[in-house]
């Protein structure tokens, strides 16, 4: 990832909407992909892209019609979506995920199951659609982060967590330093095609990605009171609020050839730091490292090979 010493910047702010940031926008004639684009922050990220006129594919695992089946956790799902793909594209928006699983899961493949959503399926969605990006012309490639990139660098050595002992945050943690990897990988691979690539952290919004955290850390969170009800802190967004950044990557103008950065939930670049406990904003050093996002690049390659 190329830094540069002033970070790029924004008019926009933590609490701005995503239609907010497309006022004035005309996307007619693009093609967009939304991941997990069915609720939450994914369902306002398309609303607010249909709103300014882009043609907007909602691929999701289970699909209402006019969406398509997408499950990012199957590798012969992602390989089926694309084969039925055609045409350009535009953006893609790498918004599903699921996050803290109590109990290690796998994938046939032996992939860990939150960094095989979060992460290999979307990077066998973006490599399969390389050619249809370079054929858009300017495209560009989001991937949705979160703050719990600070937490956990990627673990090469026992990524699935076969000899550590698993842990739900960890293991999150790890699959989102891999997305901003991939954004790293991707701005530096396809720049001479004209593909950009960004990552970034939405902020916490009251989504189903929740839906597997216990409530002693909803309550820690001050997100649900001692009856299991759900309370929006004032640090809290709205899901249209949330949208906001992914939406400003995705088709801003005013991110036009703005490449291998990292978006903090103010929808301005934040500033690499060092990761770990102490870390309470910012991205991570090993979140942007070269050196990891080429080797990352080169496992998932070969475990994405049929």
């Amino acid at each position: 990832m190329t830094r540069i010493s002033t970070p790029f910047t924004t008019p926009f702010t933590a609490r701005t909407t995503a239609t907010e940031i497309l006022a004035g926008v005309d996307l007619t004639g693009r093609r967009v992909i939304v991941t997990g684009g069915a609720s939450g922050i994914g369902a306002q990220t398309v609303r607010a892209l249909e709103g300014a006129g882009a043609e907007v594919t909602v691929a999701t695992r289970r699909p209402a019609p006019g969406q398509r089946a997408l499950d990012l956790s199957d590798l012969g799902s992602v390989r089926r979506f694309v084969a039925g793909w055609s045409g350009p594209v535009h953006a893609i928006v790498a918004n599903a995920g699921i996050m803290a699983l109590p109990a290690r899961r796998t994938t046939p493949e032996g992939w860990e199951l939150q960094l095989a959503t979060n992460f290999l399926g979307h990077f066998a969605l973006i490599a399969g659609l390389h050619a249809y990006l370079r054929q858009a012309g300017g495209a560009r490639v989001v991937m949705v982060s979160s703050g719990a990139q600070l937490g956990a660098p990627f673990d090469f050595d026992d990524p699935h967590f076969e000899r550590r002992p698993y842990d739900p945050w960890t293991a999150y943690a790890q699959s989102k330093t891999a997305d901003v990897l991939l954004a790293v990988a991707v701005a530096r691979r396809w720049a001479a095609d004209g593909i950009t690539a960004n990552a970034h952290e939405p902020g916490y919004v009251h989504t189903n990605l929740q839906r597997h955290v216990d409530q002693a850390t909803m309550r820690a969170w001050g997100a649900m009171d001692d009856d299991g009800s759900l309370l929006t802190p004032g640090y809290f967004k709205t899901p249209e609020q949330g949208a906001a950044t992914s939406v400003l990557l995705a088709a801003s103008p005013l991110l036009d050839g703005v490449t291998g950065r990292y978006f903090s939930n103010d929808n301005q670049e934040a500033e690499v730091v060092p990761g770990g406990p102490d870390a309470t904003g910012g991205v991570a050093a090993w979140a942007v490292d070269p050196g990891a996002a080429d080797r990352l690049w080169d496992l998932a390659t070969a475990a994405c090979r049929p």
